[in-house]
């Protein structure tokens, strides 16, 4: 798919990080950008900064999510690109010991379905939402539209206290396969990053001893990922029209190691 000014996107947790990196280089190319954000700060200084339109909206809220593609779809028309960056996590092993009483504490199933929520229902919420609106346009070089979501390579090889966000993350590598099918009548196509250790505002805020020994667990390049290099990616398998039903990872060759 061609990315120029007559084609109209959409960025979920645009407002920062992968997201945000992935609306400048949408903005870059001239097409017509909102950001879908929970963060009403973020997502206003990131439309200010990119030229993007905001547009508050929680994934996990079916108004918010209507109301919010309902904006973006005011502000620049249907969209024909998706890029899915929505998500989040939480370290909690399964069950764990009290170390002053011994008592074994449970991880709360609350926080893990919430997690599990966040990112495999909320992407799915997004993806119905958008394709639904692409398939009603008319097919441009064949196609309708292309979306890309966001895992982790913690969905393959996930550490100890990610059982909630390795959860997650693996049904959204999951579910990119029979989506592509679902979607493949309609001229819409779906790939799945999975990025490694990359450096976002989250990353930023570990002491430098801990950055630098995460950085040193990378095979090569032994550094963190760079976002725009994550953006990169997602504009190929958008351009890309025979990409379809990929899951890629993006990470220096890292595999995770137990903890």
């Amino acid at each position: 798919m061609l990315i120029d000014p007559s084609i109209s996107a959409i960025v979920t947790g645009g407002a920062s990080g992968l997201g945000l990196a992935s609306v400048k280089a949408l903005r870059a190319l001239g097409a017509r950008v909102a950001i879908l954000d929970l963060n009403p700060e973020a997502g206003t200084a990131a439309a200010a900064e990119t030229g993007a339109v905001f547009c508050q909206a929680d994934v996990l809220s079916e108004d918010s999510l209507d109301s919010g593609f309902a904006r973006a779809r005011a502000a620049n028309g249907p969209a024909r690109i998706l890029i899915a960056c929505a998500g989040g996590g939480n370290a909690i092993t399964t069950i764990r010991k009290d170390k002053a009483t011994g008592e074994i504490i449970r991880f709360p199933t609350d926080a893990f379905a919430r997690v599990v929520a966040l990112n495999a229902v909320g992407t799915f919420a997004t993806i119905t939402r958008f394709a639904a609106d692409a398939a009603t346009l008319d097919p441009i070089d064949g196609e309708r539209g292309a979306i890309v979501t966001t895992a982790s390579v913690a969905g393959q090889d996930g550490q100890q206290g990610q059982a909630a966000y390795a959860a997650g993350k693996a049904a959204i590598i999951g579910m990119t396969l029979p989506i592509a099918r679902d979607l493949s009548r309609f001229g819409i196509r779906i790939n799945t990053i999975l990025p490694g250790i990359f450096d976002t505002p989250l990353m930023a805020k570990a002491p430098p001893e801990l950055r630098q020994s995460l950085a040193a667990t990378v095979p090569f390049p032994p550094r963190f990922g760079d976002p725009a290099e994550y953006a990169s990616a997602a504009l190929e398998l958008i351009r890309n029209g025979y990409f379809n039903a990929e899951a890629i990872r993006l990470d220096g060759a890292i595999r995770f190691a137990a903890r």
